[in-house]
Formats: C-alpha cells, sequence, structure tokens
C-alpha cells in the first residue's frame, strides 16, 4: 500500500526547474533508495514531501488523502536530516521526546520518568549513554544514532526519511542502524533512504528511484540493477570504475617532517610528506586523524614533538601563521567550519585574501568578481553568477568553491579531511581528479583524510592508518584492503 505519492510535483526558483513533473510513490513495509547527482532534485524533494516546500504543479498525498489541503497529515513523515540538529545543553531525554506532545507526553514534564521511558529507546538504538547526559557530552555517532531515535518516538509517524544517516557514523554503528532500520520495517513503515553510498544502498533497500536535472530517470527493484546501472543513471555517461587518481609526479622533497608529535587526541605520531604527494590517511571515526592535522595546523595544542615545514622548524598553535606560510586545512565539515552560509559566492573566495583585493583603502569590487568568476570557471562550478548565496549551492559545488578559495592563497600544503562527505560519485570523480591535478601540476603536498577504503585505494600515494590516537600502519597503494582494515580497527597495531 501506498503511504505517500507525489504526482506530477513541478518545483521553480528563479532561472531553475528543480523538480519537473515528478512522480514518486512510497509503500508500507519497504526501504526506497533515492539517488542522484549533488543538485538533481533530492533535496528540493524532501522539502516538498515534509511540507517545507509548496508545488507550483502537482499534489503529495499522505494515506491517499492530499496534504496540501491538510498540513497535518505532514505529520505522519519522520525526517532525520543529515546534519546534526539537537539542542546540545539539553539532556539526551529532553532531546529525545522533544517536541513533547508528538512524543505523546501531555500536561508537566516529570524528568524522572522522561529518563525512565528514554532507557528502552536507548536500548533498542543501542546508543551507549545515559538518558540525564548532555547531548554536548556524547560522541558525534551517539548524537546521530538520538537523532533517528529522535524520530521514531513520535506516535504518528508512518514513514521514516533518512537523509545520509550514516554520513557520522562508525562502521559498527551503521551495522546498529541498518538492523534497526530493517526492524523498522517489519513494524510495517514506509522508509526512504538516501544516500550517495552505493554499497549501503545495495545493503538495506529493496527499491531504488534515481533523479537526475530535476526528473526522475529510473526506477527498479535493486535485485534487477548493479552499480554500473546506478551510476549510469546518475550522470548519463559511463564511469570507469577502476581509475586511480594518485599522484605520479612526486618530488624527492620532504615538504613536511612530524615528529614524535603528542596531544589530547594522539599520541607519539611521526610521519612525512613530499611535494606533489598524496598522502592518505584512514580509521574509524575518532581514531584521532582530523585532531592531528588540527594540532599541526594549530588549531588544537600539542604536548610534546615537533614539526619542520620544508626543512624549517614550524611554528604550532597559530593558524595565521599555517595559511600565511602555505598550510591550508580544509574541514569535514563544510557547511559549519567551510563556508559562511549567508554570504556570496564571490565574498566566501575573497574574504581569505582580503589584502590582494585592496584599492587604497577599501576593497576592489572589480577584483573581488574577476577573482571570483576566475574560480568559478578554473574549477567548473555550477551557478548563474558570483552573487548566489553559497548555502544554495550543491555539496559538491561548495567544495570546489572552498578549493578555489584555498588555492587563491597560494598554498604548499592541502589537508582534505573527508572530502567528498555528502557529494555523488560523478562529483566525486572531478574532486579526485582535482586534487591529482593539484599534486602533480602544482608540486602541492596533499593530506587526504577519509573514512571510505574505496577512496583512500583510489587517491592515495601512500597511505597511513590510525587506531585509537597511534598510528596503527603505513601501506603502498597497492596494499590489499584487508591489511588496511586489520590496521583501522587495530588488530595490526604498530608498537
Amino acid at each position: 500500500m501506498n503511504i505517500l505519492e507525489a504526482k506530477n510535483i513541478t518545483k521553480m526558483f528563479p532561472g531553475v526547474i528543480a523538480l519537473d513533473s515528478v512522480d514518486i510513490a512510497f509503500e508500507l513495509g519497504e526501504i526506497h533508495a533515492i539517488i542522484g547527482e549533488n543538485g538533481a532534485g533530492k533535496s528540493t524533494l524532501i522539502k516538498c514531501l515534509t511540507g517545507v516546500y509548496e508545488p507550483e504543479e502537482g499534489e503529495i498525498l499522505i494515506g491517499g488523502k492530499n496534504a496540501m489541503k491538510n498540513k497535518n497529515l505532514f505529520n505522519k513523515i519522520a525526517y532525520v536530516p543529515q546534519e546534526i540538529d539537537l539542542f546540545g545543553y539539553m539532556s539526551v531525554a529532553e532531546n529525545l521526546f522533544i517536541p513533547y506532545e508528538k512524543s505523546g507526553i501531555k500536561g508537566t514534564v516529570n524528568q524522572k520518568e522522561l529518563e525512565e521511558r528514554a532507557i528502552s529507546v536507548l536500548e533498542k538504538f543501542s546508543i551507549p549513554v545515559k538518558p540525564g547526559d548532555l547531548v554536548k557530552d556524547i560522541s558525534i555517532s551517539s548524537q546521530q544514532l538520538l537523532q533517528i531515535a529522535r524520530a521514531t518516538v513520535h506516535e504518528d509517524y508512518e514513514v521514516l526519511m533518512l537523509d545520509e544517516p550514516t554520513t557520522s557514523l562508525t562502521s559498527k554503528d551503521t551495522e546498529i542502524l541498518f538492523d534497526i532500520v530493517k526492524k523498522i520495517k517489519k513494524e510495517n513503515k514506509a522508509i526512504i533512504f538516501i544516500s550517495h553510498k552505493l554499497e549501503e544502498i545495495f545493503q538495506l533497500a529493496d527499491v531504488i528511484t534515481v533523479f537526475r536535472n530535476g526528473k526522475k530517470v529510473a526506477y527498479s527493484e535493486l535485485k534487477d540493477v548493479d552499480n554500473n546501472w546506478v551510476i549510469r543513471q546518475m550522470t548519463g555517461r559511463e564511469l570507469d570504475q577502476n581509475e586511480y587518481f594518485y599522484s605520479e609526479k612526486i618530488s624527492d622533497e620532504v615538504l613536511l617532517e612530524v615528529n614524535n608529535l603528542t596531544g589530547e587526541y594522539f599520541t607519539d605520531v611521526s610521519f612525512s610528506l613530499r611535494k606533489g604527494e598524496i598522502l592518505g590517511f584512514s580509521g574509524l571515526v575518532g581514531a584521532g586523524r582530523s585532531e592531528l592535522m588540527q594540532a599541526i595546523f594549530g588549531y588544537l595544542p600539542v604536548y610534546e614533538g615537533s614539526v619542520k615545514f620544508s626543512g624549517t622548524e614550524w611554528k604550532l598553535g597559530d593558524t595565521n601563521y599555517s595559511v600565511k606560510n602555505g598550510f591550508i586545512y580544509l574541514p569535514e565539515e563544510r557547511k559549519k567550519q567551510g563556508i559562511l552560509p549567508e554570504l556570496s559566492i564571490r565574498d566566501n573566495i575573497s574574504v581569505a585574501v582580503l589584502d590582494e583585493l585592496k584599492q587604497g583603502i577599501s576593497i576592489s569590487a572589480k577584483k573581488e568578481d574577476q577573482l571570483a568568476k576566475k574560480v568559478i570557471d578554473t574549477y567548473e562550478v555550477k551557478t548563474p553568477g558570483t552573487d548566489k548565496k553559497i548555502q544554495f549551492l550543491s555539496g559538491g559545488n561548495q567544495q570546489k568553491v572552498i578549493i578555489g578559495r584555498a588555492m587563491a592563497c597560494k598554498p604548499k600544503l592541502l589537508v582534505f579531511d573527508e572530502p567528498t562527505k555528502g557529494i555523488d560519485v560523478g562529483t566525486k570523480t572531478e574532486i579526485y581528479r582535482l586534487m591529482k591535478k593539484l599534486a602533480e601540476e602544482e608540486q602541492i603536498g596533499i593530506i587526504m583524510i577519509s573514512s571510505e577504503m574505496e577512496e583512500i585505494k583510489k587517491c592515495s600515494n601512500r597511505i597511513i592508518a590510525m587506531y585509537e590516537g597511534k598510528i596503527s600502519g603505513e601501506f603502498d597503494a597497492t596494499a590489499d584492503k584487508q591489511s588496511i582494515l586489520g590496521s583501522i580497527i587495530g588488530m595490526n597495531s604498530v608498537e
């Protein structure tokens, strides 16, 4: 039975048809995957299905009734966003049941009863926290599972919509989530699973719908298709699944030398990076990879050890020094830390090089625009103009702008922290080729932190595995996945 249907949905924005006459239906007791390149229309569809946007044409039916005429019907849709959306200074139990009226809690809220009621939910989702813990004090993985659990405690929901739910999860937590999703399916709920990770879709979903350029271009049962079919439908072209992107022009000159570095989240770490090399850092969430790079960059403290950059002693604890001397860190949390969402593409690029854009005592608008257009052209950013707010670009295009901004600073070393997080398979390939080009043609040293084994293998000249804050293995590009996996889960730790 179809619990949720979109019929002939068309949604327009100035100069863009975001959804073009889309028909899609979701059945109870079925896991329905939605996939498409960044900008294909998935986010717009989500907002129409949850009542955030009202389409220009078509109708949304929930339980056979027109939800545009009765907005209360949207309460049957439980939506879990990709980004963490919790109250950090409130308890786990409070976050779990807010808003209380949707959770069946009426009248005065009794904190003790709330926490007692939370215990069974936390056990069901295998979330290793206490009901009274503040959300800000629990791990990102636990926060992600908590926000998914919160969606399911609302009494009236019939559809669970998960948007990139594994982005912040460890592999173990992903397995827990999948088991829970399968149980929810058996409870005869409809599940909408939005992901860029094809292996997850094939592992979990029953059916798949593919979007491209605002249109529904394909639908199939998963058992009848393979990876190549999905990629071909998404991109409209064939992609070489065996293409590799590691640098083939590595200098003998050592760019970065890290010796016995210890900080709050890592211990006694030593490694080196040469000019033109792509060095991959692999490990589980919480292994200390990001914290290590943030410490070298100057954002986090270093307790012991030293760093040399081009043979010279490196000043730690000063991010301005790092940027001025050619070390640029591109953060994992692109939307929170990488962009200024309310500003235009032009402003997001120029903010990094304001001194170079001065004309007298003010900033030259002409120079700003020229730089922005150069970045847009060089990195093939899809946008109608430099004035567009960066928050309205797809994730892949935001990442291209961030890379272009970094290159305007004339870097010698770039750290890409989860560079393709939330980015579709077609745009991933563009990012990989861009990293390879920067390494080979500009002789930039690149460090890539990634939780995706395929990505690490495709792009890295060498791979360093970390486990619980220590280096647990080092491999070349030909290493097999099993050896690398053994090191990132601590089975082959280097003493």
